[in-house]
């Protein structure tokens, strides 16, 4: 499982590794916000109505599920299963709370905390996607702030300074991990 604040670059990480390699198996969320330009249904997130969230929850599937920032995210538990049943390695790009939630489930699962090289370079990296409001990227970053105290329940942190070589590492802390 790959957290990180918002603007981490861990859908960057991800999507590199599933080029890279072909051990990889990637648990795409649903969630109730809006996509942003260029985001596909089914690809980027499967987007969902409140309603159908919540008719997911009750019918109990999600690994796990949570809020965000005014929004909900989740896991779906049929896919994860059928990857994992097929010898898989599944990535779950997740919030930390979800990570810990899924960790209880799955003792075995591996955590990795993907972290920017500044609070600074954080806020550049949010600004610049240009997607989100100024109000939106202040919550970011006020939810980064107080996210930092999760970093302690991870099995590996990893700063992303520069894209190739944090590809690499994270590849290699994957298939080392528990072997």
């Amino acid at each position: 499982m790959i957290s990180g604040f918002s603007g981490t670059g861990k859908g960057t990480l991800v999507k590199r590794l599933l080029q890279e390699y072909d051990n990889y198996s990637l648990s795409v969320s649903r969630t109730t916000r809006s996509p942003r330009e260029g985001e596909i249904d089914g690809v980027d997130y499967i987007f969902s109505t409140d309603e159908e969230f919540r008719r997911l929850i009750d019918e109990n599937g999600f690994i796990e599920y949570a809020g965000y920032v005014g929004n909900y995210y989740g896991t779906p538990r049929a896919f994860v299963e059928r990857q994992l049943a097929a010898g898989k390695d599944v990535l779950l790009e997740i919030e930390m709370q979800g990570a810990l939630k899924i960790k209880e489930q799955y003792p075995d699962a591996f955590l990795i905390f993907v972290l920017p090289p500044s609070f600074r370079e954080l806020k550049e990296r949010l600004t610049s996607r240009g997607t989100e409001s100024a109000e939106v990227i202040e919550k970011r970053m006020a939810r980064a702030r107080d996210e930092i105290k999760y970093i302690e329940y991870y099995d590996c942190l990893l700063v992303n300074d520069e894209l190739e070589q944090c590809v690499k590492k994270l590849h290699e802390k994957i298939q080392t991990y528990g072997r």
